[in-house]
């Protein structure tokens, strides 16, 4: 190859592809820009409308990936490569990608529909997938939740998805539940009157649902009483340890004897 093929090299083919790999930079770049300054007016919208954020990221993340991807293809073509072999060989390593990471795309899906579908917010205390908590980041392959005991947990959304949701937040007042077991001879009826006037002086709960003081049930020991008061979400647990101290203290200022299911077949 003599000197004036080389040139003739470099000031025609070479020149030209020099050319193009500039363009496609160019068109990289300001690409880039373009798709980042779409996103930021789509998720301006979004909070503007008052858009959850983590739909709003979602979608955003979303958007971004497929026009990313056709700025690639569209680059791709500039240089003459045939886009549609390319898109047969990403569709087919999708494939893969998803049959090797089938768990996590199944918790991506869970995601996408729970974003859609809304069982429960930020803040919400739930059980869901097995864990009782407050919610406290929703994301797209899992889902964070603060137990009462302090431990952040996250519950994959494919497990959480495919389980029974509760929702305690929801309803303005829930129920707490607690069963006084009282010794024979003790009055039930009686009893339902201390119990009712005790728990009704306990704070926070509420005034709208009055406690539900009823005769549950009758064993060997003695009659059963049930005792549940309704309240708040928030002040679940302290509705729950007063009831605890206001069934002792009724039956301690009332001189109820001990219920002992041996006494009383002993007596038998």
């Amino acid at each position: 190859m003599n000197m004036e093929s080389i040139q003739t090299f470099l000031g025609t083919t070479a020149l030209d592809v020099g050319l193009k790999v500039l363009a496609a930079l160019a068109f990289w770049v300001v690409g880039r820009w373009m798709i980042g300054r779409v996103i930021a007016l789509m998720q301006a919208a979004m909070n503007r409308n008052h858009v959850d954020p983590t739909l709003t990221k979602y979608l955003g993340s979303i958007i971004a990936i497929a026009l990313n991807i056709a700025l690639a293809l569209g680059i791709l073509g500039y240089f003459g490569i045939q886009t549609t072999s390319f898109a047969a060989m990403l569709a087919g390593a999708g494939v893969a990608i998803g049959a090797a990471w089938s768990g996590l795309l199944g918790n991506f899906a869970a995601g996408a529909f729970m974003l859609i579908l809304r069982p429960f917010k930020v803040g919400d205390f739930v059980s869901i997938g097995g864990i009782v908590g407050t919610v406290h980041e929703l994301g797209l392959f899992g889902t964070t939740i603060v137990t009462p005991d302090n431990v952040m947990t996250l519950v994959g959304n494919g497990k959480i998805f495919g389980d029974t949701i509760q929702n305690f937040s929801v309803l303005p007042v829930r129920r707490v539940e607690r069963v006084a077991q009282l010794a024979n001879g003790v009055d039930a009826l009686d009893a339902i009157a201390r119990f009712k006037a005790a728990v009704a002086l306990i704070p926070n709960v509420s005034t709208e649902m009055p406690p539900e003081v009823n005769l549950l049930d009758m064993k060997l020991e003695g009659p059963q009483i049930a005792v549940r008061p309704y309240t708040h979400t928030d002040h679940y647990w302290q509705v729950y340890f007063d009831t605890n101290e206001a069934i002792v203290r009724v039956c301690k200022e009332a001189g109820w004897p001990v219920p002992s299911a041996l006494h009383q077949i002993r007596q038998l």
